[in-house]
């Protein structure tokens, strides 16, 4: 039996002469959340556009539960729910008008349709506000919804185009504890994400993509242990950031540290030392492709 939901080989996708996606290659086991963490133009949409049927590559291959996108997209269309960077929903009607239209639109009978909004609007916490007027809405809310409208209809796998832009923290944590629950519940779920700590607290793997390459893949303390030891912060009397080194964390090697830069700052000057942050990871890599893309 294949254990992978996902498998990406050699992908390629160009649009005129900008090469978007250069030799793809990614896994992702069947019941895991799996995180492809990059900046804006890297790829990240592309990539699950092509993944969904609705791009096609210039090369390589792509299977969704051993259905190659390319080949057997109604088969794969079948196996995929997809919410994408922005709030699918029709705001004049309400969140339970919305869910019963998407349940009759997916071949749902009348009465199939009522019992599946009833229970995902139980789910994603919508039940009071279930005959409100999407228009009348926060953007958490709005987003809940959306992601209960890809969720009509059981899939095995879900793919979330940067779920969490423009929420607020608090109803970011929300979608993040509904994603893991999900997950936990055995659906396969790819995300696309700008955000660190999103990739950090959800993901079990986390492929990091830049100028459409994938720079690194792991978990998140695989990729964090390529940084170093250690993190020695400098910084001054107003807590502002001055200057960060990376260190193997050895005793002689912060000492080392402390003499060779200490001079360089105003008495005053406070040390401390952490671990590798996601931040550290996605800034030591972007920047490496960055400076690789411009030679």
């Amino acid at each position: 039996m294949n254990p992978y939901a996902i498998e990406v080989q050699g992908l390629c996708k160009r649009f005129g002469n900008h090469v978007v996606l250069d030799n793809i290659d990614l896994s992702v086991p069947k019941g895991t959340v799996f995180a492809l963490l990059g900046p804006n133009g890297a790829g990240k949409t592309t990539l699950i556009n092509i993944l969904s049927t609705l791009v096609q590559p210039d090369s390589g291959s792509a299977r969704i539960e051993g259905f190659d996108v390319m080949i057997n997209k109604e088969m794969v269309r079948q196996m995929i729910s997809l919410t994408g960077q922005y709030a699918a929903v029709d705001e004049m009607l309400t969140a339970k008008e919305n869910l019963r239209m998407m349940g009759r639109l997916s071949g749902l009978t009348a009465a199939e349709s009522r019992a599946r909004a009833n229970e995902l609007l139980e789910y994603f916490d919508l039940v009071k506000a279930a005959d409100k007027r999407v228009k009348t809405y926060s953007g958490g809310m709005r987003r809940r919804l959306d992601l209960a409208i890809s969720l009509m209809v059981k899939r095995s796998v879900l793919f979330l185009d940067e779920p969490t832009t423009g929420l607020d923290t608090r109803s970011r944590r929300a979608l993040w504890d509904i994603i893991m629950n999900l997950a936990v519940e055995g659906m396969t779920i790819f995300l696309t994400t700008q955000y660190l700590e999103e990739a950090d607290q959800l993901a079990n793997r986390i492929a990091v993509i830049a100028d459409g390459k994938i720079a690194a893949q792991g978990t998140a303390e695989e990729l964090k242990s390529r940084i170093g030891g250690e993190i020695i912060e400098f910084r001054n009397g107003n807590e502002e950031m001055l200057r960060e080194i990376p260190t193997d964390g050895s005793m002689q090697e912060l000492i080392q540290t402390l003499n060779q830069f200490s001079h360089q700052f105003p008495e005053g000057t406070r040390v401390s030392i952490r671990r590798p942050s996601m931040d550290d990871v996605f800034l030591k890599l972007t920047d490496k492709k960055q400076e690789v893309s411009q030679r």
